[in-house]
C-alpha cells in the first residue's frame, strides 16, 4: 500500500497561507504599506485602480535591496527582521513572518523594483502566480516600488468573493489610515483612479489626525498622556461632543503596532462614563509604548491581536489617563455655584426684579380684543364662539404665552374615530390622549390600546422606506439652500455606493468637489429643518446598524432612515395626529413590533381592568 502523506508545492502551500494573509486588497495593501516603512522611507506613495482589484502600487524611498534580497523576499519564511526564537520577544518592527510577498505573489501579478542608493542600476521582478517569470536589470530611483495587478486572477472563487468598489475602497481607506497615523513623520499620497485622496505631509500627530479626518477634529482634540514604569500612553482623545454612535475612529497602538483590543476600548469608555450616552462611542488615538518582553504579537498572520502579560496594569493606566486628561482640560462639567437655586421662590422679593418682570408681562401688543360686550358688534363678531387657550413655550430660558384661537369648523367637530386597518375603532376624538408624551392611549369597545409612539412610527416609516426602496421611486423636496456635506474619505466611499437607494428614498445628492456632496432634496414626507444634520445622521446610523446586524443595504438603509427620522419620545402630538399614528401602524404588514423587537402596542382588555379592581 503506497504512502499517502507528502509534501504540498511551493505554490499551493503559498496560496493556503493567502487565505490568512490577503483576505482583501486592503490586506495586501497593509503589508506593503507596512515594509515600506520597514525600510526607513520618509515619503510613501499608494496607487490604486478599481478598489485595488486592478492595481495596488506602492512607492517608497527607503533602503531599497540587492539583486539576492530582492529575490529572496519572495520565499516563504524569508525575513530580515529575526534571526532567533528570541527574537519574537523583542520586535519592534511591523513585518517579520516571511509570508506578505511570497502570499501574494501566489495569488496576483507582482512586478518589483528597488534600487539601493549606493547601487547605479536597480533590479526588476516579475512574478506571477508564484512563478519568477523575469528578472533583470533596471534603471530606477532608489527606493522600492511594488505593484500588484489582478488580485485572485488564478482563484475566481475568491475574486467572486471580493465585495463592490466602495466597500472595497472603504477598507483599503482604513488601512491607510491606520498606518499613516502610526508614522506622522513620514509623508504619505494616495491616489485612487488618478484622483488624489489624500496629500499627508510629514508633521506631528495632531496635524495629521486633522488631516485624515478633516478640519472638524481640530477643536475637539485633547492631549493625553501618562508615564509609568510599566507603560507609557500618549495621543488624543476627543471632546464629549464628538461622540458618534459609531466606533469607526477608534485606534489603538502597541509600540506604533495598530490592534484591535475590546478590552481597552472599555477602559477608554469606562473614562467617559457620564459624559456621553451609553450607545455612544468617543474618539481616541492612543500609543502604548512598552517593553516587548511584555507582549506576544505572535498570535493571528494580520497581527492585529496582541497578549500583554499584565492586561489589569495596562487597562488601569488607560483608564487614568483618559480621566485626567478630561479633568486637565476641563471637559468634565463643572458646577456653577453662581446660580441661584432659589430664584423662582424669592424674584419678587426684589423689587427691581419684580418691576422689570411685571413690564414684561403686561406689556403685550397685538392682544386679541377681549369679548367683554354683550352685543358685539363689527369685527368683534368675527370671534363669536372661538376657543382660546393659553400656550406656555417653556423650552426656552424665558416663559412666554402664546394664545391660541380655535374657530368652530366641521373639520375639527366631526368625529373621525376609524383606524386605517383595525377591525377595533376609537369611541371618539375625545378618548386619545398621551401619557408622558411617549405613549399613546387610545380607547377600543373592549378595552384600552397602549401604542409606544416612537416604536410605532419607526415601523411605519420603515415599511414605507422599504416599498421605495423597492420600486426605485421616492418624492423629494427641494432644499431652498442646498448644503455642502464635507465628508471623510471612507464615508465619501460609503455614500458613492449608495447613491442609487438614497435617490429612491428621495435624496437628491451630486458629488461636489473632492470629498463632498451636495444636498439638493430630501424626501418629502420627512419635517426636517437641517438637511445635513439629517444626512450625517443617516450616515452614522446606517455604519452603526452594518457593525452590529448582518443586514442588506437596502434593509439597512430603510432601518436607519426610520429611526432618524422617527418621532422621538418626548414629543407632543395633537389629537388628529395621534389617531392617523395608530391608524397607519395597524395598515403595516407587521404592526406588533418595533426595529428593536420591542412591542410597538399593547392591550388592555376591559376584564383585566376589572380584575385590579376586585370585579
Amino acid at each position: 500500500m503506497s504512502d499517502l502523506i507528502q509534501l504540498l508545492p511551493d505554490s499551493i502551500a503559498n496560496q493556503i497561507a493567502a487565505g490568512e494573509v490577503v483576505q482583501r486588497p486592503a490586506s495586501a495593501l497593509k503589508e506593503l504599506l507596512e515594509n515600506a516603512v520597514d525600510a526607513g522611507a520618509t515619503r510613501i506613495q499608494v496607487v490604486v485602480k478599481e478598489a485595488g482589484k486592478q492595481l495596488i502600487q506602492v512607492i517608497d524611498n527607503g533602503k531599497g535591496m540587492t539583486p539576492t534580497d530582492a529575490r529572496m523576499a519572495f520565499e516563504r519564511h524569508a525575513t530580515s527582521k529575526i534571526r532567533s526564537s528570541e527574537d519574537l520577544f523583542s520586535i519592534r518592527t511591523f513585518g517579520f513572518r516571511g509570508e506578505a510577498l511570497a502570499s501574494i505573489a501566489a495569488v496576483a501579478q507582482v512586478e518589483l523594483k528597488t534600487r539601493r542608493t549606493d547601487d547605479e542600476l536597480g533590479t526588476l521582478i516579475q512574478i506571477e502566480g508564484s512563478e519568477v517569470r523575469n528578472q533583470e536589470p533596471v534603471a530606477t530611483g532608489p527606493g522600492t516600488s511594488v505593484s500588484m495587478k489582478n488580485l485572485f486572477y488564478n482563484v475566481p472563487a475568491r475574486r467572486n468573493f471580493l465585495k463592490s468598489n466602495p466597500v472595497e475602497m472603504r477598507h483599503i481607506v482604513e488601512e491607510f489610515q491606520r498606518v499613516a497615523l502610526a508614522y506622522s513623520e513620514i509623508s504619505f499620497t494616495l491616489m485612487q483612479n488618478d484622483m488624489e485622496i489624500f496629500q499627508l505631509h510629514g508633521g506631528k500627530l495632531s496635524q495629521r489626525i486633522v488631516g485624515l479626518f478633516g478640519k472638524n477634529y481640530q477643536s475637539q482634540l485633547v492631549p493625553c498622556e501618562e508615564l509609568t514604569p510599566h507603560v507609557n500612553v500618549k495621543g488624543y482623545i476627543g471632546k464629549p461632543e464628538s461622540a458618534k454612535k459609531t466606533r469607526g475612529e477608534q485606534f489603538f497602538f502597541v509600540n506604533n503596532r495598530f490592534i484591535k483590543s475590546s478590552y481597552l476600548n472599555h477602559a477608554v469608555s469606562n473614562a467617559f462614563e457620564g459624559l456621553i450616552q451609553p450607545d455612544q462611542h468617543p474618539f481616541y488615538v492612543l500609543f502604548l509604548e512598552i517593553d516587548p518582553s511584555h507582549i506576544d504579537i505572535n498570535v493571528h498572520p494580520t497581527k492585529t491581536e496582541i497578549k500583554f502579560d499584565d492586561e489589569r496594569t495596562v487597562y488601569a493606566v488607560v483608564r487614568a489617563a483618559v480621566k485626567q486628561a478630561l479633568g486637565a482640560h476641563h471637559v468634565v462639567p463643572a458646577l456653577d455655584f453662581s446660580i441661584d437655586v432659589n430664584f423662582k421662590d424669592k424674584w419678587d422679593q426684589d423689587p427691581n426684579t419684580k418691576i422689570a418682570v411685571d413690564r414684561e408681562y403686561s406689556y403685550k401688543t397685538f392682544n386679541t380684543p377681549e369679548l367683554k360686550k354683550a352685543n358685539p358688534s363689527g369685527w368683534e363678531k368675527l370671534f363669536e364662539g372661538v376657543q382660546r387657550t393659553v400656550e406656555i413655550d417653556k423650552s426656552s430660558n424665558d416663559e412666554e404665552e402664546t394664545e391660541i384661537l380655535t374657530f368652530p369648523s366641521r373639520a375639527n367637530t366631526e368625529s373621525e374615530s376609524k383606524l386605517l386597518g383595525s377591525s377595533e375603532s376609537l369611541e371618539n376624538t375625545g378618548t386619545t390622549f398621551q401619557v408622558e408624551n411617549n405613549y399613546i392611549v387610545a380607547q377600543m369597545s373592549t378595552g384600552l390600546l397602549i401604542v409606544d409612539q416612537q416604536a410605532a412610527h419607526e415601523r411605519i416609516l420603515y415599511e414605507r422606506y422599504l416599498r421605495q426602496l423597492k420600486l426605485a421611486q421616492g418624492p423629494s423636496q427641494q432644499s431652498l439652500f442646498p448644503p455642502v456635506v464635507e465628508l471623510s474619505p471612507g464615508d465619501f466611499e460609503l455614500v458613492s455606493g449608495l447613491m442609487p437607494e438614497l435617490h429612491s428614498l428621495g435624496f437628491m445628492i451630486s458629488v461636489f468637489g473632492n470629498q463632498a456632496v451636495v444636498i439638493q432634496g430630501v424626501p418629502a414626507d420627512i419635517q426636517v429643518r437641517n438637511e445635513k444634520e439629517l444626512f450625517e445622521g443617516l450616515i452614522e446610523q446606517f455604519k452603526n446598524f452594518k457593525n452590529e446586524l448582518s443586514l442588506e443595504t437596502r434593509e439597512n438603509l430603510a432601518r436607519s432612515l426610520a429611526r432618524r427620522s422617527s418621532l422621538k419620545r418626548g414629543q407632543k402630538l395633537k389629537d388628529q395626529e395621534m389617531e392617523t399614528l395608530v391608524g397607519q401602524l395597524f395598515a403595516c404588514q407587521n404592526p406588533n413590533y418595533g426595529l428593536s423587537g420591542n412591542k410597538t402596542f399593547v392591550k388592555l382588555d376591559l376584564s383585566s381592568i376589572h380584575s385590579f379592581f376586585g370585579k
